[in-house]
């Protein structure tokens, strides 16, 4: 009982609210049911308006959390980020999983997958192998290379996006029509070939040209003059290499195989005795020819002659002096053509077999002097240039170009110190002495004893002097003519007076070609034994 007399309730004796006996005899709200899952925090409802003046806790605030709908949303940035970040998180997690299923399944040594490629990836690894000497001795190949390939890969991305085009059109290139002269090989292949000069009845001296890479037949010697090659009567072959131009490619073509369709050539053409000619890369052929078939050969005419890069014969400066005058890209192509030749089908057709004319610096991937600058952008010069590539990409066929690079810088099944003239005499022995007896000489000369003469001019960048000067350190018997202030082209493409020297020097004084009487009194002399008397004036 209170003070008053009235008894308590029993509510109020256990220090109850009135409302709380009514609560029990009613159905909870969702918030009542959630709130009797928790733990007492010591918030209270008071049964007004779910507002922050009708919560209260002891512990800490709440506001933040229950305000609902007044409390801020999060920004459309935030959840890009958050959702990135999972999915992030998700990809690491599938990578990581992804790796232990490969590791454990594909990567063993019992694997079909690791059986098939093992092989193949321990060339291409033993070919790169090489390149591990030009790493720092402290730098671990398996750590360096793929950084230095990422950069690359990098870079070659940013110069592709940042590609400038220019407005100037730029030609397409033309097909004309056949227009070569054609004899059949023995194994079946035609050759195509041209001549210049006067007819070969009337010829003192016949010129065979083998033209250079990204060339063809109709170059022989650049602008030369009708006029010229009748005044000194010359007769000037020129021929289209296998695949080239108008010739059928060679299924197997080497350096061996070139000299022996030359052979067939001349000898379809009754030509005896000739003079090989030889420009820039055409010199592989011209050396080919000098060893292979000696005997057909008058002398030699070289110009800018190429030589394998790769040759065991080179001093370290010399190679030193030949790969830096050289740009990058044309060393890439040498490599890839030593290591991984059908790379190079990728970096042709996207150059000169593109279907569209470029600059001849950018198409043979060389640098050229400021006299070759100036020869190169004569109107006169890029007609005549266009024209000849066009003719030697009328075939559509990278192999041939491939092939062609291949031959320069491979291996060659000789040297070109072979062609050294020296005294071979046969080795003292048991036979020496029955020799000595005989009337046959003990010793006899050897290598090419025909003349060779080579031009080169002193400011090449594409084929640098320091290449003739191993020319003439390992043949002794040519005679190098060194044209000061010239370059690659300037002075093999239209220059009269160069190719006037040329002559002049290779065959004297011009005596035009043979008349009727000149050709009556050779005749007569060589049914009268006397052909050694006449052989200044014999056909070569």
């Amino acid at each position: 009982m209170d003070e008053s007399g009235r008894s308590k309730s029993w509510t109020e004796a256990v220090g109850r609210p009135e409302t709380w006996a009514e609560d029990i005899g009613r159905s909870k709200s969702w918030t009542e049911e959630l709130a009797s899952l928790v733990e007492d925090t010591g918030i209270r409802y008071t049964g007004e308006d779910h507002t922050s003046s009708s919560l209260s806790t002891p512990s800490f605030e709440l506001k933040a959390v229950l305000e609902g709908e007044k409390a801020e949303s999060e920004s459309f940035r935030d959840q890009m980020k958050g959702f990135a970040k999972a999915w992030g998180e998700i990809v690491v997690e599938l990578g990581k999983g992804c790796k232990d299923v490969v590791l454990q399944s594909v990567l063993t040594d019992d694997s079909y997958v690791v059986k098939k490629v093992r092989g193949p990836c321990r060339v291409v690894v033993e070919k790169f192998s090489v390149l591990n000497e030009f790493l720092p001795e402290d730098r671990d190949p398996v750590v360096a290379w793929p950084v230095i390939l990422s950069v690359i890969l990098v870079t070659l991305s940013v110069l592709c996006v940042n590609i400038k085009h220019e407005n100037t059109p730029v030609p397409l290139v033309q097909l004309h029509a056949p227009s070569a002269t054609r004899i059949l090989l023995p194994d079946g292949r035609n050759m195509s070939y041209h001549e210049q000069g006067v007819s070969a009845d009337k010829a003192r001296y016949t010129l065979v040209a083998a033209h250079s890479f990204l060339s063809s037949r109709l170059a022989g010697i650049p602008g030369i003059k009708l006029s010229l090659l009748e005044e000194f009567g010359v007769r000037l072959v020129t021929y289209d290499l296998p695949g080239f131009g108008e010739s059928d490619p060679h299924s197997n073509r080497t350096l061996q195989s070139s000299a022996m369709d030359l052979l067939h050539l001349t000898d379809a053409l009754k030509i005896d005795k000739f003079w090989m000619v030889g420009y820039s890369s055409g010199a592989i052929h011209a050396w080919a020819a000098l060893k292979y078939i000696p005997h057909k050969i008058a002398g030699a005419v070289i110009f800018a002659p190429m030589v394998n890069p790769y040759d065991p014969v080179l001093t370290k400066e010399e190679k030193l002096g030949i790969w830096e005058k050289w740009t990058r890209k044309r060393k890439v192509n040498y490599f890839l053509a030593r290591q991984f030749p059908r790379f190079l089908r990728y970096f042709y057709r996207r150059t000169f077999l593109s279907g569209k004319h470029g600059p001849i610096d950018k198409w043979l991937s060389v640098t050229l002097s400021e006299q070759d600058k100036v020869v190169t952008e004569d109107p006169i010069f890029k007609k005549f240039w266009q024209r000849d590539v066009e003719e030697s990409i009328r075939q559509g066929n990278v192999k041939p170009f491939v092939e062609e690079t291949v031959l320069q810088v491979s291996n060659w099944p000789f040297s070109i110190t072979d062609l050294q003239v020296q005294k071979k005499c046969p080795e003292k022995g048991l036979f020496h002495w029955f020799n000595f007896m005989s009337d046959e000489p003990e010793c006899e000369l050897v290598g090419f004893l025909e003349p060779i003469h080579i031009w080169q001019g002193m400011e090449d960048l594409v084929v640098p002097p320091v290449v003739t000067d191993y020319v003439a350190r390992v043949l002794p018997n040519a005679v190098v003519h060194k044209v000061p202030n010239q370059g690659h082209f300037s002075y093999f493409y239209f220059c009269d007076e160069c190719h006037r020297e040329i002559l002049s020097t290779l065959f004297g004084e011009p005596q035009g070609p043979l008349e009727v009487l000149d050709q009556e009194v050779i005749k007569e002399e060589e049914d009268g034994d006397g052909q050694s008397q006449t052989t200044s004036i014999l056909p070569n």
